[in-house]
């Protein structure tokens, strides 16, 4: 890898790979959410590329960073790899769209598991939720639960969580509870209704399984913190959706499938 690759030479290749891809300058420009003036700076070698907005390229226009800094790179390496990368997107889902009813199940299926801690409280069950969806788009490149997360002050939130809660809650399905919790007053929900596992895949499950064995011990300040150092959070910007693709640059330790080759 050439790590000392020039300010010019970098914008030459992104400039180079952005007309191979067949996307326009405005096109590039907002898919990475920058204006078309700096990516403009950036192809003439004007302006420099922080890590951040090279992620975002490489995963836009779907090149390896090794590949990109190295000392022979060729745009024509990546001519045999764009059917196959083309067949690969085609496999990947659209948008996320909520699958509520599998939304309501996992949520049931984490209380199950975990309500009776006493550190688990609501912060502690959005996280979760969090977690499962993203590190299962990142194993399958499918959604979990479908649901669209904002990055918030607090962490990533689903969105229209509290309208489902309060749905379960008149069916009966939710309770919903305050508690003291080391001086702090802490939401808590109790699951008053069994979840329908039948609605999971095995391989949903088990990555269900693995987060709440990682994180159901932690307290709310721990996994919000952890939570802020996951690159979807990092690469997006305040009160915006969290794009799950985000989770394919995920490096170690929040890299599942990282993890799982190890």
């Amino acid at each position: 890898m050439n790590k000392n690759l020039s300010q010019k030479e970098m914008g030459k290749r992104i400039a180079e790979l952005r007309n191979f891809k067949g996307l326009s300058q405005d096109e590039l420009a907002n898919k990475i959410q920058i204006s078309r003036s700096s990516l403009t700076q950036i192809e003439l070698g004007n302006r420099n590329l922080n890590i951040l907005e090279l992620i975002k390229i490489s995963n836009t226009i779907g090149f390896s960073i090794d590949d990109f800094l190295s000392d022979n790179f060729k745009i024509e390496k990546l001519s045999a790899e764009k059917e196959t990368e083309t067949t690969e997107n085609e496999l990947r889902e659209p948008e996320p769209t909520l699958k509520t009813n599998k939304f309501k199940n996992i949520l049931l299926y984490i209380l199950e598991r975990c309500a009776g801690r006493p550190n688990f409280g609501e912060t502690l069950l959005f996280r979760l939720l969090y977690f499962a969806d993203f590190n299962y788009y990142e194993l399958y490149e499918k959604h979990l639960t479908g649901a669209v997360y904002h990055k918030l002050t607090y962490g990533p939130i689903p969105q229209n969580i509290q309208s489902i809660i309060n749905q379960m809650i008149i069916e009966k399905h939710l309770k919903r509870i305050k508690t003291d919790y080391h001086g702090y007053l802490q939401t808590r929900y109790l699951p008053l209704k069994k979840p329908d596992l039948t609605v999971f895949k095995a391989s949903e499950k088990e990555t269900i399984d693995k987060v709440i064995k990682q994180f159901s011990d932690w307290s709310a300040a721990s996994i919000n913190d952890y939570s802020h150092k996951d690159i979807p959070w990092i690469l997006s910007k305040d009160g915006e959706v969290i794009n799950y693709e985000l989770a394919l640059s995920r490096e170690l330790p929040y890299s599942v499938r990282n993890a799982s080759m190890i």
